[in-house]
């Protein structure tokens, strides 16, 4: 299949000065991550909260500028291109925030909150921006009514569908979905991963799911990679991660999955807490709360090596 994005050695380095004078402290927030995207795919991006699994997603965009690496969209290399050079590829690349809510402004009207980038980037009458915006409503399930209400007049589902139509109304190739369920309530989430899948097989989209429940991973994506301290610690297609996954770090995430009437228990939690990533472990960034730990994790950082056909992962004994 055609790759749509790669992204190459990406690292995103976020500087922390205590004081003016001090020493500046650095969060790998991104560390050396290198991936491709195929063209009407779904490529998730699952792990523990303060993984970089956002920061990588906004960084693609480049709402966040690299610290270095290449990000090549569609064949072309978009890592140093300026604002204004960029403006042609944000009509193609869009992103659906974690928040339904603080992600719209307060105080605008629906149709002004999904119209902005049509106005920006289109030059359309008023009549068909109209038309534009009341057919991407209906298409996520809401009237041409909405369109004159405000967002704290809609329920956290609705909210959810509006942010959508306003990522989908410029008709973009590339859409980041930063957790765009976690908000809302389980019987909201399902119907809202449906008109997701929908929307990809009518537009021919390609996602980038971040999210941190691997239910919704296995229901959505066709490829995943796992991520922890800003490393990704394995990556392949679904099935190589839900049937054949090698790493540690995997396999405790896939055993914490709750299931019902299966009588299977939790068999290996991550010990602890994720380290502090202003001072991350030596060697290995897991052998502090991986049970399978040897002396040479502490002291070597392994390689991101192939597995099998696809399938990669960042261990010393990955099987």
């Amino acid at each position: 299949m055609e790759v749509l994005v790669d992204v190459k050695n990406l690292k995103k380095y976020f500087e922390i000065r205590k004081s003016l004078f001090a020493r500046p402290v650095y969060v790998k927030a991104v560390d050396d991550v290198s991936f491709q995207i195929q063209k009407g795919s779904i490529f998730a991006v699952v792990g523990e909260s303060g993984s970089g699994k956002s920061t990588l997603g906004r960084t693609i965009l480049k709402l966040i500028e690299p610290t270095s690496g290449k990000l090549i969209y569609d064949g072309k290399d978009i890592t140093n291109l300026s604002g204004r050079e960029m403006v042609e590829y944000r009509r193609q690349m869009q992103i659906v925030q974690q928040d339904p809510y603080n992600s719209l402004h307060p105080r605008k009207l629906v149709k002004d909150i999904v119209g902005e980038g049509l106005r920006i980037h289109l030059k359309m009458k008023p009549d068909e921006v109209y038309t534009r915006i009341k057919d991407i409503l209906e298409l996520v399930g809401l009237r041409e009514e909405h369109m004159f209400r405000y967002p704290h007049e809609f329920s956290g589902g609705q909210r959810q569908r509006i942010a959508i139509a306003r990522a989908l109304v410029l008709k973009p190739k590339f859409v980041v979905l930063d957790e765009p369920t976690s908000a809302l309530d389980v019987s909201v989430q399902a119907r809202a991963l449906a008109l997701l899948r929908d929307l990809r097989e009518r537009f021919s989209l390609t996602y980038l799911f971040i999210t941190h429940n691997l239910a919704v991973v296995d229901y959505m994506a066709t490829h995943v990679a796992v991520m922890y301290l800003g490393k990704v610690m394995e990556m392949g297609t679904k099935d190589d991660i839900f049937l054949r996954a090698s790493h540690p770090y995997t396999l405790a995430l896939l055993d914490c999955v709750p299931t019902v009437g299966t009588g299977r228990k939790i068999r290996s939690v991550p010990r602890g807490e994720i380290p502090n990533p202003t001072k991350p472990p030596s060697g290995c960034v897991f052998h502090t709360r991986c049970p399978k730990a040897q002396k040479i994790c502490q002291e070597q950082e392994p390689a991101f090596l192939e597995v099998s056909p696809g399938h990669y992962c960042r261990c010393h004994f990955c099987a």
